[in-house]
C-alpha cells in the first residue's frame, strides 16, 4: 500500500480511483436497491444490469455526498461541531421523516432538534448499531488515502453524530478499507485495513471473522458461501453493522476480481442490498478505478436524484471526487 504522500504525487491514478469510489458508491446503491425489488426478482431472478428507466439514489449515496461536502467545506478537518452544523442545515430541515432515510439518521436529527450535540446524538440513539454511518464513510477514504489513522479519526467524528460503538466502528472500517484500496493495497491489505480500527472484543469484529470463516470453509466458492452468509449473520434488524457490513466484506472476499461482477453479486444479496452493494462498489471502485466501470452505469448514476436529501440533487460525482483529491493534495 502506498503512503498518502506517494499517492497524491501520482495524480492521474489518484483521481481515477477517487472517481471510482464515488461512482462505485452510487452504482452499488442504485443497483442494490433495484435488484431487491419484487418486480425485478420476479422478472429476472438475478439482476445483471440497469433497466432503461431513470436512475435514482437513496440515502446511501446522498449521505455520502453530505459527508463529502462537509469535508470539502471544512478543508478536510472535521469536528463534531462542523458535522452538526451540516446536519442542521441539510438533514434537520427535512422534518421528522426523511424520504428513504435510515432510522439512525432520523433519530440523530430528532436529537439535534432537542438540542443535543455529538456524541450524545449518537449515544442516545436506538439504532446506533446500524450501517447508516458505514455507507456514508467512503469519501473519507479518498481524502485519507494511505493514511489509516487519519481515515479512522475522521470517520469517528462523522459517525458519532448518529452512531456509537459498532455503528462507529463499521464506518471506520469502510473508510479505512477505501483508504487502502485507493492507495493500491492488495485485497488482503484491504481486509486488514477494514479491521484496523475495530476492537477485537466487539460484535462487529466477531461477525467479520465469521464471514471470513464462511468464505474459507467454502473455499471461496460463491454458491457454497451464499446461504451461510445470510443465515449465520442475520439479525432482527437487517441494517445493523454486524450483519450488513460484515456481509459486504464477505461478498468482497468472494467476488473482488472485477468491478462489474462484484457489484452484481452484492446487489443481488438481498437484505440491506443497497448498502451492501454501495460499500462493495466504493471499495471496488477504489481498487480498479473509474476507467474499468461500465460507462453506461457510470453515466446513469453520475448525478444523484436527491431522493432523500435535496442538497444532493444533480451534484456531479466526478467533480466531487476531484475536490476530495485536492483536499488530500
Amino acid at each position: 500500500m502506498k503512503t498518502r504522500q506517494e499517492m497524491v504525487q501520482d495524480r492521474e491514478t489518484f483521481l481515477d480511483r477517487a472517481r471510482g469510489v464515488m461512482s462505485g458508491l452510487a452504482i452499488g446503491d442504485s443497483f442494490g436497491d433495484a435488484s431487491r425489488k419484487p418486480d425485478n426478482q420476479l422478472a429476472y431472478g438475478i439482476t445483471t444490469d440497469f433497466g432503461e428507466g431513470a436512475s435514482w439514489s437513496t440515502d446511501d449515496t446522498e449521505f455520502g455526498l453530505l459527508t463529502a461536502q462537509t469535508l470539502i467545506e471544512a478543508n478536510g478537518r472535521l469536528t463534531p461541531e462542523i458535522v452538526a452544523e451540516a446536519w442542521k442545515k441539510h438533514v434537520v430541515t427535512q422534518g421528522e421523516e426523511l424520504n428513504r432515510g435510515g432510522n439512525s439518521e432520523m433519530e440523530a436529527a430528532a436529537n439535534l432538534r432537542r438540542g443535543l450535540m455529538p456524541p450524545y446524538t449518537g449515544l442516545y440513539n436506538a439504532y446506533a448499531f446500524s450501517d447508516g454511518a458505514a455507507m456514508r464513510a467512503a469519501p473519507i477514504g479518498i481524502v485519507f488515502a494511505g493514511d489509516l489513522p487519519g481515515a479512522a479519526q475522521a470517520a469517528e467524528i462523522d459517525a458519532s453524530i448518529s452512531h456509537c460503538r459498532d455503528g462507529v466502528w463499521g464506518a471506520q472500517s469502510v473508510a479505512c478499507a477505501v483508504a487502502a484500496a485507493v492507495a493500491g493495497a492488495s485485497f488482503e491489505e484491504i481486509l486488514d485495513a477494514a479491521l484496523y480500527p475495530v476492537p477485537k472484543t466487539s460484535w462487529y469484529y466477531y461477525t467479520f471473522q465469521l464471514a471470513m470463516d464462511i468464505v474459507r470453509q467454502a473455499d471461496g466458492r460463491l454458491l457454497d458461501a451464499w446461504m451461510p452468509l445470510h443465515d449465520r449473520l442475520a439479525t432482527r434488524y437487517k441494517a445493523s453493522v454486524p450483519e450488513a457490513v460484515s456481509q459486504a466484506f464477505g461478498v468482497l472476499a468472494l467476488s473482488h476480481e472485477d468491478f462489474r461482477t462484484g457489484v452484481i453479486t452484492a446487489g443481488n444479496f438481498g437484505r440491506d442490498a443497497d448498502t451492501i452493494a454501495a460499500i462493495c462498489g466504493a471499495v471496488l471502485g477504489g481498487m480498479y478505478g473509474y476507467k474499468v466501470i461500465p460507462a453506461r452505469w457510470a453515466e446513469k448514476t453520475r448525478y444523484p436524484s436527491g431522493t432523500c436529501l435535496p442538497m444532493a440533487r444533480g451534484i456531479d460525482l466526478l467533480e466531487i471526487a476531484g475536490k476530495l483529491c485536492a483536499l488530500a493534495q
